[in-house]
């Protein structure tokens, strides 16, 4: 970690590939079990019809365009040479085989692309899929990486987000990934208003005994027409205050393996029907007033990992 406060990601990848790298966003159209009737209807009570893939070209464009026009972008505005493959919306394992498949193997043969990201639920993780993961990576050589939402290890917690999985379905995707030897990102939202100081601490805990690679924390926002929003409207829940928020993230880093690499400290929601988001301050100032907080406290990512490997021994 050097002289930062915690694990950059920007930083991570240089040292990984030598030069910077650029995630290209991939929209598909899809849906996943907790929309469709297979597990549930409506899903998250939080995700809108766009399944987070809000900040990215529409979903009707082919996954080859939708990577050359992201990659001519970055081209031209950063000179960048090297590119992430991001299957971003949705639950992109939960594709028919075949068409999965198809949009592997059209990201792997792209040039100068070095890895392929793909965003899916725990429930959606299986061996067949991962098989075909598996070819890709070896025939050409691309960096394999899985991003799991779990927004948080609290099961009663998961029930009331209508998650439609417990944490039972996150352990065994993990442990499936893992033996392919991919990498795994996780997606955190560490303010949900059912959650407390007490989770967030579990949530660091779990992904460090876990060996995850990466995270994503994200503060939760509220979009017009989810069952969130009309909570929201309604005065069901209270979100904590933006201090707390930051207090959140700090406790959770400090609990945090340091070899963990943080993708993500701050997200934002959907421009257009957003109700609440951020507190209405720019995440970039939420980022700065953390590292602000975290040089001024003399706290760092790691400092109270002291809990595995058998810490009662340790006295």
């Amino acid at each position: 970690m050097d002289k930062n406060r915690y694990n950059i990601y920007s930083k991570h990848l240089i040292e990984k590939f030598g030069h910077k790298v650029y995630k290209l966003p991939v929209n598909l159209p899809g849906t996943c079990p907790n929309r469709d009737g297979i597990l549930g209807h409506g899903g998250c009570i939080f995700c809108d019809e766009e399944g987070s893939g809000f900040d990215a070209l529409p979903n009707n464009i082919t996954v080859r365009e939708q990577l050359r026009q992201n990659k001519s972008y970055f081209q031209r505005r950063f000179n960048a040479r090297k590119f992430i493959a991001y299957f971003q919306a949705f639950t992109n394992t939960y594709l028919p085989l075949e068409q999965f498949r198809n949009n592997m193997a059209t990201a792997a043969q792209e040039e100068d692309i070095v890895g392929i990201s793909v965003s899916t639920r725990p429930d959606c993780i299986s061996d067949r899929y991962l098989d075909v993961l598996s070819g890709a990576a070896e025939k050409h050589a691309l960096d394999i990486n899985i991003e799991l939402g779990l927004q948080t290890v609290n099961y009663r917690t998961l029930q009331i987000i209508n998650r439609g999985h417990t944490l039972a379905e996150f352990l065994d995707a993990v442990h499936r990934v893992h033996r392919r030897g991919f990498e795994i990102c996780v997606h955190l939202i560490l303010n949900l208003p059912w959650d407390d100081m007490d989770d967030v601490i579990e949530n660091a805990k779990v992904l460090s005994a876990l060996g995850v690679r990466y995270v994503k924390l994200h503060s939760l926002y509220v979009v017009s027409g989810t069952p969130l929003g009309d909570m929201y409207r309604r005065g069901e829940f209270t979100i904590v205050p933006l201090e707390d928020y930051v207090r959140r993230i700090i406790t959770f880093l400090e609990y945090l393996d340091p070899s963990i690499v943080i993708q993500r400290l701050v997200g934002k929601g959907p421009r257009e029907k957003v109700l609440f988001c951020n507190w209405d301050v720019s995440w970039w100032k939420i980022k700065t007033e953390l590292e602000r907080l975290l040089e001024e406290e003399n706290t760092w990512q790691g400092k109270k990992y002291d809990y595995l490997n058998g810490k009662a021994l340790k006295w």
